[in-house]
């Protein structure tokens, strides 16, 4: 079931919140739970049990770990064991497709097989349970022995499909006791409908754009579509997992629960480690709890640390999806990690000129990598990057369409506006103090979700990008 969706917006989530506002709230977690279990198997039934048999795994598994704390060897054996069959799950799903594939094309082999389908949202929701049971061999969080409170944590819908992926420790006392309040909500609401917005209106128009020139060749078009191309696609990544958060946290505030930030405003960075202290940061957050600091952080020299930040970003990659440019794109991110921290480009300065440059510097690096991101082959990119720096030079009567096909009013109207609310302009737009500036700003939210619905009602079918990560 989609957010964006007529489905969710009017019976879903109005009937879920008239039965949780109804009942006396030490029934909320069970109806949560039911609630979760129903949106996940609306789109996805077939895969229900992969989603309950995981959180059957790590329940039983942080139990058994528990039980063992005094026994350093059968905790670490079980520790083992159950991160083991949580990859193992998430690899057959996820990733045997290309290792066969690869496999056939390497070898010249003819393996024939049944091609796996991805079930929504297992990469969130495996990273979400590993974690909860890392920590629960580490100490740092208390086990938690009710199946149900555990499939609640795992499964709860607001953050199950495309994050944020929530730490145990971040919400396990509001699983135990929580306070519903007109502010909760009223914030929530504000959250969800600009979240809303950034799917529907800002998201889809530029995906539109970004799939009309990512459809062709890149050497049928002029070096200025290649960017707008490529900064359109840009945009539409942003504003779609970015709303796609900002969806997710409005609904965990409706219901009760604070989520962590995913986003804060990754676009204004200048450099790429900024950037990725300000996208997706549940994932950036995960990967450095669990993997950078397990292999040694940076305390033990230089060179570890250079070969655990690439071995972060190479698995960054592999997360993101079983293709060849996803996982370039993580040896993209990681190599212009390593160099800012070789070369202290990741420093801030004072001076104006630098941070202008540094910010160019950024924007060209992160575009770029999007390009390789959203290609369906490293061919394709290294061509479309080609075209983007002026290495293909084709006639203009060799292209199949003109700058305009691609940019209409409307389509050049929405991509400023983007550009403009990617920026912190409008940060604080829905927290004004003033009489009037409520006023105002609750009207706006009024304008945002009359659009918004409108917009899903004659709208084609437009799932979230990351819902096949």
């Amino acid at each position: 079931m989609l957010f964006s969706s007529v489905t969710f917006l009017f019976m879903f989530l109005p009937l879920l919140c008239l039965v949780c506002f109804l009942t006396d709230k030490k029934y909320h977690n069970f109806i949560l739970l039911l609630a979760s279990i129903i949106f996940y198997a609306w789109g996805e039934p077939k895969f229900l049990f992969i989603m309950l048999l995981s959180v059957f795994i790590n329940w039983l598994g942080a139990i058994l770990i528990d039980m063992a704390k005094n026994i350093g060897s059968l905790k670490k054996f079980l520790l083992f064991f159950v991160v083991l069959a949580n990859l193992s799950i998430l690899f057959y799903f996820k990733y045997f497709n290309f290792v066969i594939e690869n496999i056939n094309n390497l070898f010249g082999g003819n393996f024939d097989f049944v091609k796996v389908v991805l079930p929504l949202g297992i990469s969130f929701y495996t990273f979400q349970a590993l974690s909860y049971v890392i920590d629960v061999y580490r100490g740092e969080v208390k086990v938690q022995k009710s199946l149900y409170k555990t499939a609640l944590f795992i499964c709860l819908f607001p953050q199950l499909i495309a994050g944020p992926i929530i730490k145990y420790h971040d919400i396990e006392e509001q699983i135990e006791s929580r306070e519903l309040s007109h502010d909760k909500v009223l914030t929530g609401v504000q959250r969800f409908v600009a979240g809303l917005a950034k799917k529907v209106i800002l998201a889809n128009t530029m995906g539109e754009v970004a799939d009309k020139i990512f459809s062709q060749s890149p050497d049928t078009f002029s070096h200025l579509t290649a960017w707008f191309g490529a900064i359109a696609y840009s945009l539409q990544l942003y504003f779609d997992f970015s709303g796609y958060s900002d969806m997710a946290i409005g609904l965990g505030l409706i219901f009760g629960f604070k989520f962590m930030e995913n986003f804060k405003y990754p676009y204004i960075s200048k450099s790429i480690t900024e950037f990725w202290r300000r996208w997706h940061i549940s994932l950036s957050t995960w990967f450095k709890e669990y993997v950078y600091i397990v292999l040694g952080g940076n305390r033990n020299g230089r060179l570890k640390q250079i070969r655990n930040l690439g071995i972060v970003f190479l698995l960054t990659g592999i997360w993101h999806g079983a293709a060849w440019t996803f996982i370039f794109w993580g040896i993209w991110n990681g190599f212009f990690i390593i160099f800012e921290k070789l070369t202290g480009w990741d420093k801030d300065s004072e001076k104006v000129g630098v941070k202008v440059l540094k910010h160019l510097y950024c924007i060209t690096v992160f575009v770029t990598g999007w390009v390789i991101f959203r290609s369906d082959s490293l061919a394709y990119a290294c061509k479309y990057i080609k075209n983007m720096f002026g290495l293909i030079n084709p006639s203009e009567s060799d292209y199949l369409y003109a700058f305009p096909y691609y940019a209409d009013g409307m389509s050049l109207f929405v991509f400023a506006a983007a550009i403009l609310c990617s920026l912190p302009i409008f940060k604080d737009f829905f927290s004004r103090k003033t009489f009037y500036g409520k006023v105002f700003a609750k009207i706006w939210l009024i304008v945002l979700l009359l659009c918004s619905s409108a917009s899903i009602a004659v709208g084609t079918y437009n799932p979230f990008i990351y819902f096949r990560f």
